[in-house]
């Protein structure tokens, strides 16, 4: 069987009774060079963790190349398919859940692993958010997720969010290639972008909690002046925290998403310091 041909897949899809479910994001890559170009980045001494593996096409490609996957799947047809497209490989096991309840319960504590996924588009910086923030998270990941996400996450001042500081903050993020939206089936209404997440070595010595309270306060309005966000968020003196803000080098009237991760990190140090 032909995982990356439409009339295999859809006889399949057809012999037990479901198709591509839309509010799971299921789009299946039916381009068998950006699939296998995609598990290339597997070795055979990886664990991989995959999320949304679908008819079990990446899956494959995975197990032939690295030492054991772990699968998680939330559609129960998908479960039953995968049981059938996999039977041949004894290094694979799939999961049913929700990944966002998952993370943490995979035994995985011990483990360096890697995330290679298709990644649902819905929910895709939901799932990257919470990998980097587990109890130990994977030492790489390389997601396919919409172009534009991935230009979010990997985008630099003057054109920061939320998301990329978030993602910003533990790794370097950088798109390792496109792909049309023609190479999926059903075909999406956008083009994908293949993404590699690799965790920085040295992490910064902070409050995660305190780190991101700042950065919440600082875009809450994304077209108001830093000052303003902060001092209404944090409930703080405007001109306590306009001192503040000048101590490093910012200037108060800058939007968040002109502020670099560094300029970040050195306001939630002056702002620990000063017990605001």
């Amino acid at each position: 069987m032909n995982l990356t041909s439409k009339r295999d897949i859809v006889d399949l899809l057809d012999k037990y009774d479901t198709k591509p479910l839309k509010a799971l994001g299921q789009n299946f890559l039916i381009n068998e060079n950006y699939v296998k170009k995609i598990a290339a980045f597997s070795s055979k001494d990886d664990t991989v963790v995959e999320v949304g593996p679908g008819l079990g096409t990446l899956t494959k490609e995975l197990a032939i190349r690295s030492k054991r996957i772990i699968a998680i799947e939330k559609d129960r047809k998908m479960i039953e398919i995968l049981k059938e497209t996999l039977k041949d490989f004894k290094n694979v096991s799939i999961i049913e859940g929700d990944i966002l309840d998952l993370v943490d319960d995979l035994n995985l504590n011990d483990s360096n692993y890697k995330v290679i996924a298709n990644l649902p588009y819905y929910i895709s910086p939901a799932i990257i958010r919470k990998f980097l923030e587990a109890k130990n998270p994977p030492s790489e990941m390389i997601v396919t997720l919409q172009k534009e996400v991935a230009q979010r996450i990997c985008s630099k001042p003057p054109r920061m969010s939320i998301l990329s500081v978030s993602v910003q903050i533990y790794t370097s993020p950088k798109i390792l290639f496109k792909i049309a939206r023609n190479s999926f089936w059903p075909v999406p209404n956008v083009d994908s972008a293949v993404l590699k997440i690799e965790r920085k070595k040295g992490l910064p010595d902070i409050d995660f909690n305190s780190f991101f309270q700042i950065v919440k306060a600082g875009f809450s309005r994304p077209r108001a002046q830093l000052l303003n966000n902060l001092s209404k968020q944090l409930k703080l003196s405007k001109d306590d925290l306009k001192e503040l803000i000048l101590k490093v080098d910012v200037q108060p009237s800058q939007r968040a998403e002109t502020l670099s991760i560094s300029d970040w990190l050195k306001l939630e140090e002056i702002l620990r310091n000063s017990n605001a």
